[in-house]
């Protein structure tokens, strides 16, 4: 699998349970919208809740457009975990028309 997933790909893996999916942005941007059934633990707070993560399953980490998430994801490599990450972030995520929680939910900006 790569290390950086299009939304597309993500969503199949998730909707088959094959993934662990994270969102590691802050509070607000996940209340304004996020990806359905996904986890959140803020990106301050990864390394502190890491154990609580399923080593044997690849974990999809994913924020707004994708900075974060991209060094997030080198982290957990290094750490030893099967990590990848979601290309284009949640922008991405809503542009390909893909679902949000809530319905009426949109990509809060910063």
């Amino acid at each position: 699998m790569d290390e950086s997933l299009t939304p597309e790909r993500v969503a199949a893996l998730h909707t088959a349970g094959e993934i662990e999916l994270i969102d590691i942005r802050e509070p607000h941007e996940r209340e304004a919208g996020h990806v359905p059934g996904s986890r959140h633990i803020q990106l301050a707070k990864l390394s502190q809740e890491a154990d609580s993560i399923d080593r044997d399953k690849p974990v999809v980490l994913y924020c707004r457009m994708g900075s974060r998430s991209g060094m997030a994801m080198q982290a957990f490599k290094a750490s030893g975990y099967d990590a990848h990450h979601m290309d284009g972030g949640l922008l991405a995520w809503a542009e390909k028309g893909l679902p949000l929680d809530p319905e009426d939910g949109s990509v809060a900006d910063h």
